[in-house]
């Protein structure tokens, strides 16, 4: 006998509706209908009887309980989907601010850490899923999405389907990478572990791919085996493939395509910590002659 399952009100139904119909992540989706729960339950009654005057409430109190600057533009960001698209309601949100983020500069690790970083992954599986990261410059979310037939191994390419912004695009294969996922695949086939067609990287259930949880989990120990005392991420690599890069002489423009960027200026950003490139620029103060 199956359990019914719990009715969903027409207003969550209207906005599940209007995320579908912009095919938004389910990522996404669930951070939105999550976001207009809380506000609901701070209102204590439904969100769609919500005033100018209650939203700004609502913003002091996040601020109030130490909300940190991205989840609350997270929340702004969801209520404003809510208001504007499934409400058409856009003008109550117009006294709810988002929070300027200041540009920080990202963690890279040297190509000597990387190497440890790798080598020191418990398991194969998350050695060569660590590899990849670094090797193509993939988000977590990209390389856990691999399935085997994305591996093109005549024009070595790997084939992102669906990235961040729901777009397809080509990753670079060099052949040291093809070598460590042809080991793997091995391995993987062996144990009954990769099915055919299936993931890259499955999870304990072949079935399911591996979570980009489980993988920042791996990567964070292998951090701490390696001795890397660095704050560690899977974008950590991500960040680093690109430095590395652009210290090598990549022109700035195929990097861009490379990790999937729509602004130059977001890659840009890499030029401050490519310090290779630092190193080589010659300081006016070297030309002054003695008085």
């Amino acid at each position: 006998m199956t359990t019914p399952s719990p009715s969903i009100s027409p207003l969550r139904q209207r906005m599940m509706d209007d995320m579908r119909m912009r095919r938004l992540a389910p990522t996404t989706q669930a951070n939105y209908l999550r976001v207009v729960r809380e506000f609901s339950v701070f209102l204590e009654r439904s969100p769609d009887t919500a005033t100018v005057e209650d939203l700004r409430r609502y913003q002091l109190h996040l601020v109030d309980r130490g909300v940190s600057p991205v989840s609350l533009n997270a929340a702004i960001t969801g209520l404003k989907f809510f208001f504007a698209i499934t409400l058409g309601q856009e003008a109550l949100m117009a006294k709810m601010r988002p929070i300027y983020l200041p540009r920080t500069l990202p963690v890279i690790l040297s190509r000597d850490e990387v190497g440890r970083l790798i080598a020191a992954a418990s398991h194969l599986k998350h050695q060569t899923a660590l590899a990849v990261a670094y090797g193509t410059g993939l988000r977590a979310s990209e390389v856990v999405a691999l399935k085997v037939g994305d591996i093109d191994s005549q024009r070595m390419t790997l084939r992102v389907e669906q990235g961040k912004g729901q777009k397809d695009r080509y990753a670079m294969l060099s052949p040291i990478l093809l070598e460590r996922l042809r080991v793997w695949w091995r391995v993987a086939r062996a144990q009954g572990r990769m099915l055919d067609g299936g993931w890259l990287f499955p999870g304990l259930n072949p079935i399911e791919s591996l979570s980009t949880r489980q993988l920042n989990r791996a990567i964070h120990a292998a951090a701490l085996a390696a001795g890397i005392d660095k704050r560690v991420s899977m974008h950590t690599l991500r960040h680093s493939f690109a430095t590395h890069l652009l210290e090598q002489k990549v022109d700035i423009r195929v990097i861009q395509v490379m990790l999937g960027h729509k602004k130059l200026e977001t890659t840009a950003l890499y030029a401050q910590v490519a310090t290779d490139i630092l190193r080589e620029v010659v300081s006016p103060l070297e030309s002054l002659h003695p008085a």
